[in-house]
């Protein structure tokens, strides 16, 4: 297995070599959107890694996708600006008809339309999907939406939303996870002409949002795939999805030991470098230790996922722990800056609130730990 791939790593390195820290330092302080940055990927192709080379993309894997995604969050970055159009674009891949790909997929790629959205939690239901509330009726060659969403990312640097609505009632279908569907939205029609988005200010400067929907339509020619199968589609974004971020936090882990590391060594207290002291390299020495064991999960999941196996267990234990390892190797990095963790010009305060987002999201560390119990060693189910 090559974890290696420098040709690329070096190509997004060099890219993200110009935009510094201070370019994102100040994109945090305006709580603003680093548009310059991500146009930058787009136009060099690295956002279409993932699509197919006949619609314009370059054909890669989640395992190439995941090192692009692992280099930004290394360089200081936050990919929580992009990383959307990675895995909703693979549901219109792997489940949308020819015209629809050869409709949006090419405009994808050229950057020319941005999918960087999907809407499928809900204020009352959080991760118990199959309870969504969400409905969309069909009426001729239209489906109606009402309901509401929360915590959907990107919705303003977006022109595509992909949506996870409920098309029969839960107590009509045989099985609750049935008679739910996957539509594709065209976001600029649809603000204002019954999708109404309000932003969620959050610790993160991470854009965010609640959506109302009130009879909202969608053509019919934007179902994506057969109707009522839409929750088993969304399954392989999430679990591209859960990947990715573990490559993000693995990022975010080498960025914190390698900014701890280096500064330990120079930092002197009563007359010796800090990071001499053995309560200071042991906890940095456990977090790189945790996130080698998590990098090695996040490739095992990326190869399941890449030759077509099923990769759920794989994903969800390679969010865990790579979570895990980057809020470990966070929390050693501000402790020992000492005060000078909390200034906003070392950028670790701003890394640590970002990395301490995934123990929550986008899916919680709990989830995960129930997941395992159930589907790995065949626990009852807990909820």
């Amino acid at each position: 297995m090559d974890f290696d791939h420098q040709d690329i790593r070096d190509a997004v390195q060099a890219l993200c070599a110009t935009y510094p820290p201070e370019y994102h330092r100040k994109i945090d302080e305006k709580r603003g959107y680093p548009e310059e940055f991500v146009d930058a990927l787009t136009e060099a192709g690295w956002l279409a890694a993932m699509i197919p080379e006949e619609y314009g993309g370059s054909g890669l894997g989640l395992t190439e996708a995941s090192i692009i995604m692992e280099e930004i969050n290394r360089a200081g970055g936050n990919s929580g600006a992009c990383h959307g159009q990675m895995y909703n674009m693979g549901t219109l891949l792997r489940h949308g008809s020819e015209e629809q790909k050869q409709r949006y997929l090419p405009r994808i790629a050229s950057g020319e339309l941005r999918l960087q959205s999907m809407a499928v939690t809900e204020p009352t239901t959080g991760t118990d999907t199959t309870k969504i509330k969400t409905t969309a009726v069909r009426k001729e060659d239209r489906y109606v939406v009402n309901g509401q969403k929360v915590w959907i990312s990107r919705v303003q640097h977006s022109d595509l939303m992909i949506l996870l609505a409920r098309t029969t009632p839960l107590d009509q279908v045989m099985k609750k996870s049935l008679g739910m569907s996957i539509f594709i939205v065209d976001l600029q029609d649809a603000i204002g002409n019954g999708l109404e988005v309000k932003p969620i200010p959050n610790m993160v400067n991470h854009e965010t949002n609640e959506l109302f929907f009130d009879n909202l339509e969608i053509p019919t020619k934007n179902l994506i795939g057969e109707e009522g199968m839409g929750f088993h589609y969304i399954l392989d974004g999430l679990n591209a999805e859960r990947t990715l971020i573990a490559a993000e936090c693995i990022g975010d882990g080498y960025w914190f030991i390698d900014k701890v590391t280096n500064y330990v060594k120079e930092r002197e207290v009563f007359g010796r470098p800090i990071g001499q002291n053995q309560g200071v390299q042991f906890p940095i020495a456990e977090a790189k230790i945790e996130l080698e064991a998590a990098n090695l999960m996040r490739f095992q999941a990326c190869a399941l996922f890449d030759a077509g196996q099923a990769c759920g267990t794989e994903a969800n234990m390679a969010k865990y722990l790579a979570a895990k390892a980057s809020w470990e190797a966070a929390n050693a990095c501000l402790q020992f800056h000492g005060g000078y963790g909390f200034a906003d010009e070392y950028d670790v305060e701003r890394k640590f609130r970002e990395t301490r987002l995934y123990q929550v999201a986008p899916i919680s560390t709990n989830l995960i730990l129930s997941y395992v119990a159930e589907h790995v060693l065949g626990l009852p189910r807990s909820f």
